[in-house]
């Protein structure tokens, strides 16, 4: 291994010290333009503005931002930006966010969310749009409320659902585990309450440097080797850039609401509520077998927070989904979502899961070709491969019998999906996420978990 520099590296690096001395930083921090479109009590829905000479078409996409996260984890930078990657396809993307949680938010519970704030988003982003029905999206924490919430209303005009880095069953995550045993030994200071549950209400919910050192934990030894990794990428400015990124994201953590915390320490952390698929909220059970639409599930390979099998755990548990698809994909929490692999890896996945479910390709329109000339290339590539896989005499297991029925032209959104052939998979098979006809895997996937 060559540990001396070479000639372009030193250069590279002397450029990257003095534009972070001089100018601040080499991260473009620029937020994408968006328009308040909506607003209620810790609820701000946003449309990210088109870009020019790209027209917007096609369904509506909705960013549902997690508690405690500001919403830059969707619009870090530019270059690792999910919204500017939406957006520069022609797509009609938009935003929730919650604003800075105070004091006087402290009696607020899960159930804001779950009732309030999510449905009137989906709500008023499918009106914005012409009354199309809305791709949700949700990271971490948003991804449960966004399964929570379409569970809880059936009638919400969702065409598909995309969680990232969500995990389920608490028990298979490694920084819970070993404390899981501690907190069901009720260790109290008196008056029947723990030390922890005492000090949130005391405190009226878990302080903005609380959260922030929590994230922090999960990445430790990330933490710790940090000042080695950036000394030895000196001369890429790419990677510093990155890290600039994810230093601010880190340092504008959110409070979390009083409440809202203690649900999710005693229900998440120490009962593990989610793990048998329903949910007790105020007078009803919410079930997550009871999802139709389809959902796509991403893990990260390296994600301490909230781990593959920890992620996939849901899976099972989507019993009436239309299709259910899991990826995992390279990146830690943060990473998975939007760190430099993501461009070709999450967000390749993202583009043909929208395009696969929406309204235009299940209407029986040009099936995924909505848009496609402002589109990136491999979307067209898939299309083509596809169109060239049929005929071929292939036999899929369903192509016949079992009631199964192929789509029509103008066929209803509620008919189920046509039988994908083995030609398809021979087609794709190399890209990540790219096989369709692979319930819970990809090639790619399997690789990434070895």
């Amino acid at each position: 291994m060559d540990r001396i520099p070479k000639p372009d590296q030193v250069v590279s690096a002397a450029s990257n010290v003095a534009q972070k001395v001089l100018y601040g930083g080499l991260a473009d921090l620029r937020p994408m333009p968006r328009t308040l479109i909506d607003e209620g009590e810790l609820r701000e829905v946003y449309h990210y503005r088109p870009v020019a000479k790209v027209k917007e078409q096609g369904d509506p996409v909705l960013l549902v931002t997690p508690l405690a996260a500001p919403s830059i984890c969707y619009d870090l930078r530019r270059g690792c930006s999910v919204a500017e990657h939406l957006v520069t396809s022609g797509r009609p993307t938009y935003l929730v966010e919650y604003g800075e949680v105070a004091f006087k938010n402290r009696n607020l519970g899960m159930e804001h969310w779950i009732e309030e704030v999510v449905p009137t988003a989906i709500r008023e982003v499918s009106a914005h749009a012409g009354g199309r029905p809305v791709h949700v999206v949700g990271w971490s924490l948003g991804g449960i409320f966004s399964l929570l919430t379409t569970a809880d209303g059936p009638d919400l005009p969702i065409a598909s659902l995309t969680v990232v880095g969500s995990p389920f069953d608490v028990s298979l995550v490694p920084l819970v585990a070993p404390l899981r045993p501690l907190l069901n030994l009720g260790l109290t200071l008196g008056g029947g309450k723990g030390a922890i549950t005492r000090t949130y209400q005391l405190m009226g919910g878990a302080p903005k440097p609380l959260v922030k050192w929590a994230f922090q934990l999960s990445s430790f030894q990330k933490l710790v080797t940090k000042p080695l990794a950036v000394a030895t990428h000196l001369d890429d400015a790419d990677f510093l850039a990155q890290v600039e990124a994810v230093d601010r994201f880190t340092a504008n953590m959110i409070a979390y609401p009083g409440r809202t915390f203690g649900q999710l320490y005693h229900r998440f952390v120490k009962a593990n509520a989610l793990k048998g698929g329903t949910f007790e909220l105020d007078d009803r059970t919410i079930d997550i077998g009871s999802i139709k639409v389809p959902v796509l599930v991403f893990a990260g390979a390296t994600d301490g927070i909230a781990p593959v099998a920890a992620v996939k755990a849901v899976t099972p548990l989507l019993k009436g989904s239309r299709e259910v698809r899991f990826e995992i994909v390279p990146g830690g929490h943060l990473g998975m979502l939007t760190g430099r692999a993501a461009r070709g890896t999450t967000w390749t996945v993202l583009d043909e899961w929208i395009d696969q479910w929406s309204t235009d390709a299940q209407a029986g329109g040009p099936a995924e070709t909505a848009g496609a000339s402002k589109r990136p290339a491999r979307t067209a590539a898939k299309t083509a491969a596809k169109t060239g896989a049929k005929g071929k005499g292939a036999k899929g297991k369903g192509a016949k019998g079992k009631g199964a029925k192929a789509k029509a032209a103008g066929g209803s959104t509620t008919k189920a999906p046509a039988p994908r052939k083995p030609a398809d998979e021979a087609a794709s098979k190399d890209a990540i996420g790219a096989n369709p006809s692979r319930r819970y895997s990809s090639q790619g996937s399997r690789s990434l978990a070895r």
